[in-house]
């Protein structure tokens, strides 16, 4: 007697077939995996490139006026302002720290 066993042209059924919704819902993880890990990246260059950078230089010290009090200071490119308790911001120059503007606040 002949034994012949048949190749079935189906997949096994016990691994049914995987829906279209299944499919799709993986898809959608893995792009949104992949943009996570990207924006990561992004986020982890925009740091160590910003953090880099020189910051502004402070002064040591400020000569203020007679009987001013500073409440807040400042720093720009070439200048630095201080807030005073008389309602008073001074505009001081970076390199000499002589008074370039006075703005009194109402």
């Amino acid at each position: 007697m002949l034994n012949v066993t048949r190749r079935r042209a189906m997949s096994d059924p016990s691994e049914p077939a995987e829906p279209a919704n299944l499919r799709f819902l993986r898809l959608l993880v893995t792009v949104l995996t992949a943009v996570m890990i990207g924006g990561l990246v992004i986020v982890i260059a925009l740091l160590v490139t910003r953090l880099n950078q020189p910051s502004l230089a402070f002064p040591d010290a400020i000569t203020l006026p007679d009987g001013t009090r500073a409440e807040s200071f400042t720093v720009g490119r070439g200048w630095f302002a201080v807030v005073t308790g008389d309602e008073r911001i001074l505009i001081l120059d970076q390199k000499s720290g002589d008074v370039r503007q006075i703005i009194t606040l109402d």
